[in-house]
Parts: C-alpha cells; structure tokens; sequence
C-alpha cells in the first residue's frame, strides 16, 4: 500500500477547516496532518511537518494565500497546493496560478470533486475547477497582462463576484438558501456558504444592513 497523502489545512474560518478535515479523514490514502488559522501559521506548520499537500484559503490573516504560495515557491519548497476560496474572478485565479498554485478550487465543491482535485495535483497534475477552467481558456484566446491598478481598487473587500451579485439579487428579493439554491442549480450548502461570505465581505448582519449596504454601494 503507498504511503498516505499527508496535508495541512489552512483557512481561518474553523467550520471550513472542521468540514475539509472530516471530508478528508475518511479516506483511508489522506491522513492530515496539520491546521493553520492564517498565512504566518500556514507556513510555519509546513515548515514543521513538511507535507505533501497544502490546502490553503486565499483570504487569510496576516498574510494571503497567494503571499504564501509566493512564500514557499521562494524558498523552493515543492509542497503541493491547491487554492480553496469563493472567489471565482480573474485576478484572483491568474495571481494563484502565477504565484505557484497546482489547482484552485471553489468552496462548497462536491466531495467528489475535492477528492478528485486533491488526487490529480497529489499525482503531479493540475485540477481547476469547471468555473476557473473556462477562465484559464479565456486567458488563453485572449490574453491580458495582471494587473492590480486596473483589476483592484483600494476597497477591495467591497468588490464581489458574479456569483454573489447573483446571491445578493435573490437574498434581497425574498428568498431562501432553499430558493437560492434551486434558482441557480447549486446544492443549499453552496448557498449557505455564498451567502455567509457575502455579509462577511460586506460587514453586515442582517438582511436589513445588507440591503442598506447594497443600496449605499449600488451593489445591484
């Protein structure tokens, strides 16, 4: 029998960490080995444990995921990584892949999917999600250079993707993670966690603050 993928997860919401540590501890070729709740931890617990496989949050304390990958690549540590975030724009793929990443990965991915992502970079290829793939083939018909004066502003927490417009619509509109979910073909957990990351990203509460929030940003 091989040896177990060994990995660390880092992400600093521990409900995501707790849901990938479960995922993957029932597998009998994963075996985790280590946590980290910000980018400093996640390259120090690497560093301790030396890990085959990095699981790590693009939005992170103290230092970013993409900061991390860059970090390591640097020190010429071969670790292999894959991004897991919500974040499904351009910027936040192309400066992954740029930075050294092996896959990108959506939150709220099916089980089949995350295992099939974490064996495909574990046996030395790449894996993007359906959603990023069409980016990466976008990217390559018409290419365009990264850059952060014309793709970020200051208030970068105040930008959300396509998917959250979507969310943000629908939440504003009356419905449910239920609703949601059947409205844009996605399991409720998805909506769950599209919708958690919306208000967090936002800085709100409530669906009160967030429809004052939108209004005040002309968000929709």
């Amino acid at each position: 029998m091989n040896n177990p993928i060994r990995v660390v997860i880092a992400d600093d919401h521990v409900f995501v960490r707790d849901g990938i540590k479960s995922l993957l501890e029932s597998e009998v070729n994963i075996v985790v080995v280590g946590e980290a709740t910000d980018g400093l931890e996640a390259l120090k617990i690497v560093e301790i444990h030396q890990p085959d496989m990095l699981i790590l949050d693009i939005r992170m304390p103290n230092m970013t995921g993409i900061e991390v990958v860059e970090k390591l690549r640097s020190q010429n540590n071969q670790v292999k990584i894959i991004m897991l975030s919500m974040h499904e724009s351009e910027e936040y793929v192309l400066k992954s892949i740029k930075a050294g990443a092996d896959g990108y990965l959506l939150k709220g991915s099916s089980k089949e999917e995350f295992l099939k992502a974490l064996n495909t970079v574990a046996d030395g290829g790449k894996y993007f999600s359906g959603d990023i793939s069409s980016i990466l083939i976008g990217q390559l018909v018409h290419p365009t250079a990264i850059s952060a004066e014309t793709k970020v502003t200051i208030n970068e927490e105040m930008q959300i993707t396509k998917r959250e417009k979507e969310i943000l619509t629908l939440l504003l509109s009356g419905k449910g993670n239920k609703e949601i979910a059947e409205a844009l073909d996605i399991s409720k957990r998805t909506a769950e966690v599209h919708r958690f990351n919306l208000m967090k990203k936002l800085k709100v509460k409530n669906l009160m603050e967030l429809s004052n929030k939108a209004s005040e940003y002309s968000l929709i």
